[in-house]
């Protein structure tokens, strides 16, 4: 990582911002009795549990669909189209913003944002009889966007926070937190399906008082100064910056990394799907132990992050990466395989702890190469490099919810058990595990 000296590091020397000097504001030496540490992990939380609940229940709505009639419809792989398409479109002009700009701003703004998504989220669930999917899917479009201008800010700004020493730790303890989160979030929408038939308007009220909650956390993150206070919005924003695009022609180690999160993202995208469908569709399931089934895994990835950040301290360990991959093939071979619980080798039981499993390596496989995005990229372009690591990840989930619907069809074609999604999605990520053998890397401390 790139020493930080007195004129990029807004922590050490004092900063013009429109002509008024700010105050140094030093990094504490100490992790744990950073406030700013436990704020954005705290916000970071609350939006993530906001994120998968309203979701979650979307697509136990939309993998419903897939119950009636012929049984031919499952709008799962559209609503995840709807969901990543922000990302795709403005991830460019959200990493711009978020360098021009302070990115603690950007990080409040978008949280206001959440409130107000959350809030329509109410009266998208209130008025489905009249609106149908269509008012749940111009609202997760909506979160979709606030996602996509929080995502480059929340990333960029842990460099600009903490000593590069603790970046690992940093990016453990945050992913944890946020797949606690996505456990709490996904069981509670199965929980809340089955309690409030008809009435999820009032499930989604939690989310608006999760939303009130996660801006008011953000109040002790420290301010920190724009990495580009200069730069002018043009047209090319929305595509790759040139010197971001000449930064990943140049550095292929940046690239491969860049590709491989891609192929990570595309394959979590489609077994999200797939574990809704086996567990509603084959299973048989109701809506709250098929929620079990993805919190399983969000506790398996926030157990993989946490070790990931204890192995790594202080280095970039890409042989976690490696076993990461390969574990996620096992599992998703097991998850795979037929059997006699309807039709599937394990059914709820033995595919929870299967699922805790995958999890765990997938927190071991995702969190080095999060940490050597975010430690390479120059502190000028910090905010366009998270940024276009956002694009590439959510446009792997946008061609997932295209994918999984091929597989649907396939499936349905083919009269196959759900479970075989899962084979589908071992072969996608195969490459990677592979042709990925990046070398491990000490992280320089600022």
């Amino acid at each position: 990582m790139p020493t930080m000296d007195a004129k990029n590091n807004p922590y050490e020397s004092p900063q013009e911002e429109s002509g008024i000097v700010s105050k140094t504001v030093p990094i504490p030496e100490r992790l744990a009795g950073d406030p700013s540490f436990w704020a954005t992990t705290a916000t970071q939380f609350f939006g993530a549990f906001n994120d998968n609940v309203f979701k979650q229940l979307l697509l136990l709505v939309a993998v419903n669909q897939a119950l009636q009639g012929d049984g031919s419809t499952d709008y799962q792989g559209l609503a995840m189209v709807v969901f990543a398409a922000p990302f795709v479109l403005f991830a460019g002009p959200t990493g711009f913003l978020a360098d021009k700009f302070s990115k603690t701003t950007i990080i409040v703004v978008s949280k206001l944002m959440e409130i107000i998504a959350m809030a329509l989220g109410v009266a998208a669930f209130f008025w489905y009889d009249t609106f149908g999917m269509a008012g749940l899917l111009g609202v997760l479009a909506f979160m979709g966007l606030q996602s996509t201008l929080f995502a480059p800010a929340k990333y960029g700004i842990l460099p600009e926070l903490f000593h590069g020493r603790d970046l690992p730790k940093v990016n453990g303890v945050f992913l944890m937190t946020t797949f606690l989160a996505i456990i709490f979030g996904t069981v509670l929408a199965g929980i809340l399906r089955d309690w409030l038939p008809g009435k999820l308007w009032i499930a989604s009220l939690v989310c608006v008082g999760v939303a009130f909650m996660g801006t008011l956390t953000t109040i002790p993150i420290r301010r920190t100064a724009p990495a580009t206070p200069k730069a002018r919005f043009t047209l090319q924003s929305f595509g790759i910056p040139k010197n971001t695009l000449h930064l990943f022609m140049q550095d292929k180690s940046i690239l491969k990394a860049l590709l491989a999160s891609c192929m990570f993202w595309l394959t979590a995208g489609i077994v999200q799907q797939g574990v809704n469908s086996l567990g509603k569709v084959q299973l048989e399931l109701s809506d709250t132990q098929t929620s079990w089934l993805g919190g399983a895994i969000g506790l398996g990835i926030g157990l993989g992050c946490m070790l990931a950040g204890l192995l790594s301290s202080g280095k970039i360990e890409f042989r976690l990466v490696q076993i990461g991959a390969w574990g996620i093939l096992f599992c998703l071979g097991l998850m795979a395989t037929p059997g006699p619980n309807h039709g599937h080798l394990l059914g709820l039981w033995w595919s929870l702890p299967v699922l805790v499993l995958l999890g765990v390596f997938t927190g071991m496989f995702s969190v080095p190469i999060q940490v050597y995005l975010q430690a390479k990229a120059p502190e000028d372009q910090k905010g366009q490099v998270i940024a276009e690591m956002s694009r590439a990840n959510w446009l792997a989930i946008f061609l997932s919810g295209f994918l999984y619907s091929v597989f649907d069809q396939v499936l349905i074609w083919g009269d196959l058990a759900r479970c075989y999604v899962f084979g589908f999605t071992l072969l996608i990520m195969l490459p990677v595990a592979l042709f990925y053998h990046p070398h491990s890397e000490a992280l320089e401390d600022d």
